[in-house]
């Protein structure tokens, strides 16, 4: 199984981000996680889509962008324009997911659903059709370094079965507490992306901590 690696940019030095993205891709990064959130849906404040054009100005690799917002539909546009490859929108905010994925993938993008530590799979079970990949949180969202809650394995596993259930190849990803000593754990249960934030940027050498992760995900595949 391939596992892909999205360093978390939530938790790089904003003051040297250019920097620490060169550091992860040097380390075999394959995507760069971008976490937008805005201050109701979560209780935090990130950044906006001049922030993705700037990323796009410094790395050839994947922008994918995870809107933590109450209105995300208002900011597809904006966000693609600004050169996002990816959408991840939440399903507890949107009483028209099926639209709104159909829009993204419009604009020429992946389009993915997080789901919440208190969301029950079957929010996506009627648009599987629509997606590309699916983010389970492993944390409650908002901010980075939290630890991973454990019974998200059991979710990875069971959100793998609805999509093969339906015929959907869209990707796995788990976003929370991910770190070398589970990441094995996230793949055997069924997931193919890994976001990583505190794991990778908290460490002395983001290259080094991005090759680790990778060998900790594949060690048992």
């Amino acid at each position: 199984m391939t596992v892909r690696i999205a360093p978390s940019i939530l938790s790089a030095d904003f003051a040297h981000l250019a920097d620490d993205v060169a550091k992860v891709e040097r380390g075999g990064a394959d995507w760069i996680h971008v976490d937008v959130m805005d201050g109701h849906f979560v209780p935090n404040l990130t950044i906006g889509p001049a922030v993705v054009a700037a990323l796009k100005r410094v790395t050839k690799l994947p922008l994918d962008v995870h809107l933590m917002l109450d209105e995300p539909d208002r900011f597809l546009d904006a966000f693609a324009s600004a050169g996002a490859t990816a959408v991840t929108v939440h399903a507890e905010v949107l009483p028209h997911l099926h639209r709104t994925l159909t829009r993204i993938r419009q604009l020429g993008l992946r389009a993915g659903v997080a789901i919440n530590p208190s969301t029950p799979i079957e929010a996506i079970g009627e648009v599987t059709a629509e997606l590309d990949q699916v983010l389970v949180m492993s944390v409650n969202p908002g901010f980075g370094g939290q630890a991973f809650i454990p019974h998200s394995l059991d979710k990875i596993a069971a959100t793998r079965a609805l999509l093969r259930g339906a015929g959907s190849q869209a990707d796995i990803g788990v976003d929370g507490g991910v770190d070398n000593g589970n990441a094995a754990k996230l793949v055997c249960a069924g997931a193919t992306y890994l976001v990583a934030g505190a794991s990778i940027f908290g460490s002395s050498d983001a290259a080094d901590a991005t090759r680790a992760l990778r060998r900790a995900a594949i060690a048992t595949t």
